[in-house]
């Protein structure tokens, strides 16, 4: 951050905690590997329409490669011992807490959300995640039963009938995951996955592919060879062969519904089971008697409509339509009107902006249509509506 500032010192300018490299290559059994067909697409910055770097464009050969150093690894990874991992996991946790700034410019930097929410956020919940998981894994037990009701004399003697479970790892699982929140998204999947024993193979989203890579550098000497693979891509050309594959024991992703759709039909060919968090629609409605309440109570209900600028509205969760009582709606709506205006929208650099770029200008373009289709049916624009224009 530079002396006296809320200003961070933008990625690779001199002074800077991060340094892009020009080039990243998958990240495939402990190594960085060039993707096979060797081709690769230019990753753009949405906070400045700059080129970061090139990404390797895989397809089906790198994910085979993948699951070889994946398959390799699985089975002494899955025989360490739950406290070995544990602390295996512990480290990556302080690795990336000792280096939250660059985390958060690496986010910021690729996924244009303000360094205030990576900072303060997302790199925090990723600490506490693998932090939390590797508690978790140690607190996990077997049990032994007997199941012929004779413990102590009754019952038929000679079975000795005894009934035991523990927990073992699926093997290899494939995990895809969005560009909302990159490295969160990557430790909501990484951390169980890992503490549990099973090698991963990983296929970030090719809108956010570069805080990955930062990611991977910084922790990938503290794993084996092959317990994680990275590798790069487009989500036809490599999440497909992923999701598709008959050597994975499962696999996981978070994204829209219909690549979901799809995910659930590749992955049921195979019979392999599925996890599935996809995105969703979220109304708030404010019924007539919310301006009943306290003056306390009024503003709570105008902060959950600012819910939906959260994270640039690029939220599963955030709200996407407020419906509100007609005999409230202009008392209400000239409160919120007041309070959007007093977000800051800048550079996202500045731990003071609060809303920063949209992830892709494929999204951009997205919401600009949307916002199109309103005006012609008749919506009123009462703030924003057109592409802000930064000094």
């Amino acid at each position: 951050m530079l002396d006296n500032s809320t200003l961070f010192v933008y990625p690779g300018d001199d002074g800077a905690k991060l340094m892009p490299k020009s080039r990243y290559e998958n990240y495939i059994g402990g190594e960085w590997c060039a993707p096979k067909d060797g081709k690769y697409f230019e990753n753009t910055s949405p906070t400045t329409g700059k080129v970061i770097c090139e990404i390797p464009r895989s397809n089906s050969k790198d994910i085979e490669l993948a699951l070889d150093a994946a398959h390799k690894a699985a089975p002494d990874w899955g025989k360490t011992g739950p406290a070995i991992r544990a602390n295996i996991l512990l480290k990556i946790a302080d690795r990336i807490e000792e280096n939250t700034e660059m985390l958060a410019l690496a986010e910021t930097l690729d996924n244009g959300k303000p360094i205030r929410e990576g900072h303060a956020a997302d790199i925090p919940l990723t600490v506490d995640h693998f932090r939390y998981f590797a508690g978790a894994i140690r607190s996990q037990e077997g049990t032994i039963g007997n199941i012929d009701g004779m413990p102590s004399g009754g019952g038929n003697s000679a079975l000795g009938m005894m009934a035991y479970h523990y927990p073992e790892p699926l093997g290899v699982v494939g995990q895809i995951i969005p560009w909302n929140f990159p490295i969160l998204m990557a430790a909501w999947k990484l951390a169980p996955a890992l503490a549990a024993g099973n090698a991963v193979v990983l296929k970030p989203a090719e809108q956010t592919p570069f805080s990955i890579c930062v990611l991977m550098e910084l922790i990938e000497d503290l794993l084996p060879p092959g317990v994680v693979n990275v590798v790069q891509g487009f989500g036809v050309e490599a999440g497909k062969p992923l999701a598709s594959s008959n050597r994975i024991a499962k696999v996981g992703f978070t994204g829209e519904t219909t690549t979901g759709k799809l995910i659930m039909q590749y992955a049921s060919e195979n019979l392999i089971p599925v996890t599935l968090e996809l995105g969703g629609k979220s109304p708030n409605i404010y019924f007539k008697d919310v301006m009943d309440g306290d003056d306390a109570y009024i503003s709570r209900c105008v902060e959950g409509f600012l819910h939906a600028y959260f994270n640039q509205g690029e939220v599963c969760t955030c709200p996407s339509r407020a419906i509100i009582h007609e005999d409230i709606y202009e008392p209400f709506m000239a409160m919120v009107e007041d309070r959007v205006n007093m977000l800051n929208c800048g550079t996202p650099f500045d731990l003071n902006t609060q809303v920063g770029a949209q992830a892709s200008n494929e999204q951009f373009e997205k919401i600009m249509s949307y916002m199109d289709v309103g005006v012609q049916e008749g919506a009123k624009v009462l703030f924003g509506g057109g592409k802000r224009q930064m000094e």
